[in-house]
């Protein structure tokens, strides 16, 4: 006779795809049996009691033993619309923690009047999934760089970054740091000329929806002085996009309050985004989380570049946002918000192509042509 049951994996975890065959015959010991007995006894009792603790959107699962599990694409289905009026390509920013980057650029970029090709700006975006998911290559991440591209007429940037709960905070930053650093080295000697002869790199913008709007926030502070703007040399940040920023804190704003369940980031879904990204037994008020908690750095001293806040009237992260954009410029920084009132939490990704996501993508063309200037 053949038995066939589930076995542990080399890390501990019960996976029902791993099996261990054991082949019983009548010269089979008696101690032997009672063996293999308890075994798959012990197995089964083990894959009977691994149950889902937290799960994201569809994609993430973490497991009452401390497994992960994830999902390759994302828990919605979404076409992509590439017209062919934008080229793009991946690369690779950190080979050893096999972090990629994905790059477009219009395929018609005009000359800049003395027969050269002209030079564009450069403009990132972070993607969101609350540190916890998301991707470079999901599809409503290549629809909106895409529509990036081609709008802006720039060379956008796309990062991936390590998610939690494997990588907590603040491995994203860091890794969101080395993409900005990896493309200053762009403009050096063996930079990809892919990027080299289409950038202007003293016109690079830092974007990024709700995780990636918290990114942006982080970078303009580690980058925010006259040490951290050398070290990014010849590449220079002249602006910062906020799309929704995923601030935090320990007590609830009317926005986080008053949130309905059936919102497309609701108070559950984002308790526990911070559960699993934040330093383990730290609250919502950490420094990676609420910028102005008791112990975050005073921003006084941070010189911000000039930086859009965008805000969705009807997101749980709307007053987080305001307060953030309103505080900042009370220091004298230059940060304006910009609010859509109707609209939830990721609208401009949902949907790339509505009548709220062609407003957005105008405020965001006169932010950049004008390096950060007027918004209205």
């Amino acid at each position: 006779m053949v038995f066939l049951y589930p076995s542990a994996g080399r890390d501990g975890t019960n996976n029902l795809h791993s099996t261990r065959l054991y082949h019983v015959t009548l010269a089979t010991p008696l101690l032997h049996l009672i063996v293999m007995s308890t075994s798959i006894a012990m197995a089964l009792a083990a894959v009977a009691e691994r149950v889902v603790v937290d799960e994201c959107r569809g994609v993430l699962f973490v497991y009452s033993d401390g497994a992960v599990e994830r999902k390759a694409g994302p828990g919605f289905a979404t076409p992509v619309r590439d017209d062919g009026s934008v080229e793009w390509k991946d690369a690779t920013f950190d080979a050893a923690r096999g972090l990629g980057v994905r790059l477009y650029r219009p395929r018609e970029r005009g000359g800049d009047g003395e027969g050269r090709r002209r030079r564009l700006p450069v403009f990132f975006y972070y993607h969101g999934g609350g540190f916890c998911i998301g991707s470079r290559t999901w599809p409503n991440c290549q629809n909106y760089c895409l529509r990036l591209a081609a709008e802006l007429g720039a060379v956008v940037v796309a990062p991936d970054y390590r998610l939690a709960p494997e990588h907590r905070l603040p491995a994203a930053f860091e890794d969101a740091e080395a993409a900005l650093l990896w493309l200053a080295r762009q403009a050096g000697p063996g930079g990809d000329p892919w990027v080299s002869e289409a950038a202007d790199f003293g016109r690079v913008f830092v974007s990024g929806d709700s995780a990636g709007g918290t990114i942006a926030h982080h970078l303009a502070v580690r980058f925010g002085s006259a040490a951290g703007r050398a070290e990014l040399a010849p590449a220079r940040v002249v602006g910062y996009v906020q799309l929704m920023p995923f601030f935090g804190g320990v007590e609830r704003t009317p926005s986080e309050a008053g949130c309905p369940n059936d919102a497309f980031l609701n108070r559950p879904l984002n308790d526990r985004y911070w559960r699993l990204s934040l330093p383990a037994g730290a609250t919502a008020d950490h420094p990676f989380s609420n910028p102005f908690g008791p112990g975050s750095p005073d921003l006084a001293a941070a010189e911000i570049a000039p930086t859009l806040v965008v805000v969705g009237g009807r997101d749980l992260l709307r007053d987080r946002a305001l307060d953030y954009a309103a505080r900042l410029k009370a220091m004298g920084k230059p940060v304006e918000a910009l609010e859509f009132e109707r609209q939830q939490h990721g609208f401009f990704t949902i949907d790339p192509w509505s009548a709220a996501s062609a407003d957005l993508m105008r405020a965001v063309k006169r932010f950049v042509d004008t390096d950060g200037g007027h918004l209205d």
